[in-house]
């Protein structure tokens, strides 16, 4: 069984758990300020047209194929801080626990709505191809210009949030099953037992701006030249 407090590294991810949505600025967006966000944007228009093309509104089966791919940019985020701080002999101010975090929590959004959906192999298949495809692509990315891949997953959080909105208004709708929330979803945010599939989504929303925000203050400090 998961403990929640083990899984808790980003200290503010509580906070952000706690706030109402007006608190959270669900509607929040962030213009482009440079040819460097403009291509980071123009990503993740083209990924979302794809998103809505082939999954329309299933969002749970949307979420099972975003997720494995959101889950990818805090792991090689971490690995190559975490080098560039071995190469440099110097301290990462904390980036490498919270691009880390963001990367397991990703894969407990994954986690939890593979117990609910049950993706057809077709849908494990293209799993594999996207997050093949994404890794390399995104580790490239990052090489190049770390503030547009942190760019990136900033404007790709705030498609997740409009997302996550729409699904939640397909349960309160009636169009989606208020299910049970799986026991790995209770476990790991901590959750009462009689929680449901709205519970989870909103949490799971709640994250997602966590991980918006903390990629766009991460490609500004870039920018600003105040990471190393």
């Amino acid at each position: 069984m998961s403990n929640p407090e083990r899984t808790r590294i980003t200290p503010n991810r509580a906070a952000y758990e706690c706030l109402d949505g007006s608190s959270l600025q669900l509607d929040k967006r962030l213009p482009p300020r440079n040819l460097s966000d403009r291509i980071a944007l123009g990503v993740v228009n083209l990924l979302r047209f794809i998103a809505d093309t082939f999954f329309a509104k299933r969002y749970g089966n949307r979420a099972i194929v975003l997720e494995t791919v959101a889950a990818v940019p805090g792991m090689v985020g971490g690995t190559l801080q975490h080098l560039k701080c071995l190469r440099r002999l110097c301290d990462d101010d904390g980036w490498i626990f919270t691009l880390l975090d963001e990367a397991e929590n990703e894969r407990m959004h994954l986690m939890t709505f593979m117990e609910i959906i049950h993706p057809t192999w077709y849908e494990r298949l293209i799993v594999v191809i996207v997050q093949a495809v994404f890794y390399n692509a995104f580790f490239l990315l990052y090489l190049i210009s770390d503030k547009t891949a942190h760019r990136l997953v900033g404007y790709f959080e705030e498609e997740a949030v409009v997302s996550y909105t729409l699904y939640l208004e397909r349960i309160d709708s009636g169009h989606e099953e208020n299910v049970p929330a799986p026991q790995v979803a209770i476990d790991y945010w901590g959750l009462s037992e009689d929680a449901r599939l709205r519970d989870v989504v909103e949490i799971i929303r709640a994250d997602e701006v966590m991980h918006r925000d903390t990629n766009h203050q991460f490609a500004d400090l870039i920018s600003e030249g105040k990471h190393f």
